[in-house]
């Protein structure tokens, strides 16, 4: 019976992948298709991954659309393509049709045909952040209680959504700054005098500790993931003592320097349940560059109750979408950066494995936490595109930026042993990250 679960886990986790995988490769090869389509550049075929071809159909403009055996990636040929990756010395074409071919474009239509795969990446992580944004909406800027969640047997909620919070514990309570600097001020107890308006009129009731030991969320790929935490889980005690905030359990954590510790958990619908389970050393971001700290993968900081949200326009979606994009493209440099300078450790880099297990468990989580996770692999993979190596789109482009200073394009031969170099370097890199999801810790 353990083994058919392991084996359904791994088929859940090769399909989260390969369909998130598929999503994102089919964006970004149609940005190329598109854009390379309407600077004039014929697109010969658009494959959806790899290999033996198991479907096909041409399109009226002569496009072979096909899907492929191994489900690993994709691409699009245009005419006078060497290969799928564009790379190398181009085919021959007939002089005629030369203006239609990629290499016999002009400089402003490869360009834009390139860079056309990474941009369209980043234009669905926009996409999708601000969609969910527009969904979920944003806190009210006045302080009330939305959604209610379940709390485990013992804390006091008198509070209801659509209370709107006036003070906390006799402290005036004005904005959501406010609420938080008071919480962190005030003793953890299992209740407090929550004064709140409703129905026109105001009120004191017994609430709950507004900074519980509450799971707000799992990281992909964590300690805390691969023991089976969820979203939504409260913390009762570590190693047998109490736990109130979820600032004790981060302490409590790293006070135990990555050794086992025992979660005891309450879920909704399950009860108390024992989770045991060793926090893992990470490098983080400071404002000073990166420390190193033992975490299980949790955030929390959330209470018993959802704030009470306000509406989010198109336009103020659009500009936290890009936002939260650009954080993505940041922290991938700062990182690629920190690795490369020695500030952090090399099995921060994890391969194709490390990808698939955080695919998998992101879509284990729910319908949203894949559809984000879609976004940021987007967001990643869009960034590593414009890496300025052979047979990514970066290295193109960097070839095109020599041919615009310098006027003519470098030799076929250069291009063949530049884009050799390209391919061996991106087949170590994956190599790398494979050997890091075996064997780092």
């Amino acid at each position: 019976m353990a083994m058919l679960a392991e084996l359904g886990g791994l088929l859940w986790t090769i399909c989260a992948f390969v369909l998130a995988l598929s999503i994102i490769v089919t964006v970004h090869e149609y940005g190329h298709y598109i854009i390379g389509r309407l600077s004039g550049i014929k697109a010969e075929v658009f494959s959806l991954g790899f290999g033996p071809r198991l479907l096909s159909w041409r399109d009226k403009r002569g496009t072979v659309w096909q899907l492929a055996a191994i489900p690993l990636g994709g691409y699009v040929r245009f005419l006078g393509d060497a290969n799928a990756a564009s790379a190398g010395s181009g085919a021959t074409v007939d002089p005629a049709q030369s203006r239609a071919s990629l290499p016999g474009a002009p400089l402003w239509a490869r360009i834009a045909t390139v860079a056309a795969g990474p941009v369209f990446n980043f234009i669905l992580s926009i996409l999708v952040f601000g969609g969910m944004a527009m969904w979920q909406g944003l806190p009210a800027d006045t302080p009330a209680v939305g959604k209610l969640h379940p709390t485990p047997p013992g804390i006091a909620m008198g509070l209801q959504a659509g209370d709107k919070i006036v003070a906390l514990d006799g402290k005036p309570v004005a904005s959501w700054a406010d609420l938080g600097q008071i919480a962190a001020d005030l003793p953890a107890r299992a209740a407090h005098d929550w004064t709140v308006q409703r129905d026109g009129a105001q009120m004191v009731v017994q609430g709950p500790d507004p900074m519980p030991a509450l799971i707000t969320g799992v990281a992909p790929r964590s300690p805390a993931a691969s023991a089976g935490l969820r979203g939504g889980d409260v913390i009762l005690a570590i190693d047998g003592a109490p736990v109130s905030r979820f600032d004790e359990l981060r302490t409590r954590v790293v006070a135990a320097e990555g050794n086992p510790v025992l979660l005891r958990v309450w879920r909704e619908g399950a009860g108390e349940a024992d989770y045991t389970l060793a926090a893992r050393e990470q490098d983080l971001p400071t404002a000073d560059g990166y420390e190193k700290r033992w975490m299980i993968g949790v955030t929390g900081g959330g209470t018993y109750f959802d704030p009470a949200t306000r509406p989010v326009g198109p336009a103020e979606a659009l500009g936290l979408g890009a936002a939260r994009t650009w954080d993505i493209i940041a922290s991938s440099v700062s990182g690629l950066w920190a690795m490369v300078s020695g500030q952090i450790g090399t099995c921060n880099l994890g391969g194709a494995i490390s990808i698939a297990e955080s695919t998998g468990q992101a879509a284990s989580a729910g319908g949203m936490d894949f559809i984000w996770w879609i976004a940021v692999l987007s967001a990643a993979i869009g960034f590593l595109n414009l890496l300025p190596v052979p047979v990514l789109d970066g290295g193109h482009l960097m070839f095109y930026a020599y041919e615009a200073v310098a006027g003519r394009r470098p030799s076929d031969r250069v291009l063949d042993i530049l884009s050799a170099l390209g391919m061996a370097a991106v087949l170590s890199l994956m190599i790398f990250g494979l050997t890091n999801d075996l064997f780092c810790p």
